[in-house]
């Protein structure tokens, strides 16, 4: 279990670094996303969101708020499965939508994910609570 926790805490320091990439440089994560749409990459997106899941799942019982680490994770399975289904066209029509939203916008969704990423650590890192 304490590799998988160190996988998902990897994996949380991955999630900030691409959202500190995306408030320094909201462009380079414009071009990234460009890059992605395309059939094979959608797959490759939902395999990865299929077992960025599965892992919070798995060490959600020694994490800190196992319940919640689960509730994300299954989350984070079912838009895995579903991301083939989107589509490139679909795809496509978001990331011009979000970009047309602006640098500011793009930034704080940037934000949130360096968030997203610090709470993964925090919650996996953090020895579980007695009683809990």
């Amino acid at each position: 279990m304490r590799t998988m926790q160190l996988l998902a805490i990897a994996l949380g320091g991955v999630i900030v670094a691409i959202g500190l990439v995306g408030i320094a440089a909201p462009s380079v994560l414009l071009e990234f996303g460009r890059s992605l749409q395309t059939p094979g990459a959608l797959y490759a997106v939902g395999a990865a969101r299929i077992a960025l899941g599965a892992l919070l799942v798995w060490v959600a019982s020694v994490s800190r708020m196992p319940r919640t680490l689960r509730v994300i994770g299954i989350v984070i399975i079912v838009a895995g499965l579903l991301t083939p289904f989107f589509g490139v066209e679909r795809a496509q029509t978001m990331l011009a939508w979000w970009s047309s939203l602006g640098e500011g916008f793009l930034r704080a969704w940037a934000g949130l994910a360096v968030a997203f990423g610090l709470f993964i650590i925090y919650v996996v890192a953090s020895p579980r609570r007695a009683g809990t």
